[in-house]
């Protein structure tokens, strides 16, 4: 069927390339009579490596736009991809940015001092707010709340998106990416069997689920959870596709059925990660010069090796995996990295 996709803001340099991941695929997959493993580029979307949040935000920012607003209000983790696409997705297209934070660092601070993407918030110009962990997590809606009014006090307007930018609003932007990723496989002559990503928020899953749903297409969609277990993000996702229904008037029958979440490697806890998963993002990087994260696509990506070894996908001919970004994820974790790294 034609998609009827709703305004968008251009913002991500797409098509993203899909290249071979040739090497990899002759250690992991064929001695195990698995497929030929694939990756999509989605981490070379632009704006500073912005990764899978920027197909979202290309919807997000035109609806905050067709509204009148002037602000993003998000939030997430200290280290949130994001929260950092928000903040640069709202430089470039002249919004402010409000991002409410789960963490402990403080920009300048000497005993934490900001890294990663929370450097990159503050060099946005994005207002920050850090909040402790269980205030964060019982009053994110009051916190939503309060910074709108105060948005609305100071003359403004905010639009508030989830974590992630996961809803039915920003489903559309993986919703297009299942497109463009199956026409990336038929130039190439052939219909993926396997779909694979990181599941963080569930709106990358829910969208390339849902996409390949509309297209009519057999390609399975599969999640590794990096938080969360597998029945939280079968949930997740159909909230997602409800809130999309609902918003768009659409009367397409979704597949519940077909959502598959895999949660065995989640590991320590969502932002923790063990050694076999920095040996891995080094394997990754010294086989195939692809950089992996230690919090979404570096677990994703292990897992999926795993199972590869473990034959799930043994008779599948081809596998993609969507690289998401968060490459500046990597830095907080550099003495881990120097820890594990020995020996490889």
């Amino acid at each position: 069927m034609a998609i009827q996709y709703p305004p968008r803001e251009r913002l991500a340099n797409v098509p993203t390339p899909l290249q071979p991941l040739n090497r990899i695929t002759e250690k992991y997959s064929t001695p195990y009579g698995g497929p030929q493993l694939w990756i999509k580029r989605d981490d070379l979307t632009e704006s500073a490596m912005s990764g899978n949040k920027l197909r979202k935000l290309e919807f997000i920012v035109a609806e905050a736009k067709a509204l009148g607003c002037d602000t993003l209000i998000t939030c997430g983790g200290e280290q949130s991809n994001h929260c950092r696409a928000t903040a640069l997705a709202a430089a470039k297209t002249g919004l402010r940015a409000h991002l409410i934070l789960r963490g402990k660092a403080l920009f300048g601070s000497d005993e934490l001092p900001a890294d990663g993407n929370l450097l990159v918030d503050h060099l946005a110009g994005a207002a920050v707010s850090v909040y402790p962990l269980r205030e964060y997590v019982e009053q994110l809606p009051a916190l939503f709340e309060y910074w709108a009014e105060h948005y609305r006090q100071l003359g403004g307007k905010a639009l508030c998106i989830p974590t992630g930018g996961s809803d039915g609003l920003g489903i559309w932007g993986y919703i297009k990416c299942a497109e463009e990723v199956l026409a990336d496989c038929a130039a190439l002559n052939f219909v993926p069997e396997h779909l694979v990503c990181a599941s963080g928020s569930g709106g990358t899953q829910a969208g390339l689920t849902l996409g390949c749903q509309l297209l009519g297409v057999a390609s399975a969609v599969t999640g590794y959870a990096v938080c969360d277990d597998a029945d939280y993000f079968v949930n997740k996702i159909v909230a997602d596709v409800a809130d999309w229904r609902q918003r768009y008037g659409q009367t397409f029958g979704f597949d519940k059925s077909k959502i598959q979440v895999t949660d065995s490697f989640i590991g320590p806890g969502y932002a923790l990660a063990g050694p076999e998963i920095y040996r891995t993002i080094a394997e990754a990087a010294q086989l195939e010069g692809i950089l992996l994260d230690p919090v979404y696509t570096g677990k994703a990506f292990h897992g999926l090796l795993e199972d590869v070894r473990n034959g799930k996908y043994r008779g599948s001919n081809h596998l993609v995996f969507v690289h998401t970004g968060g490459q500046f994820g990597v830095f907080p974790h550099r003495a881990e990295f120097m820890q594990y790294l020995d020996g490889l």
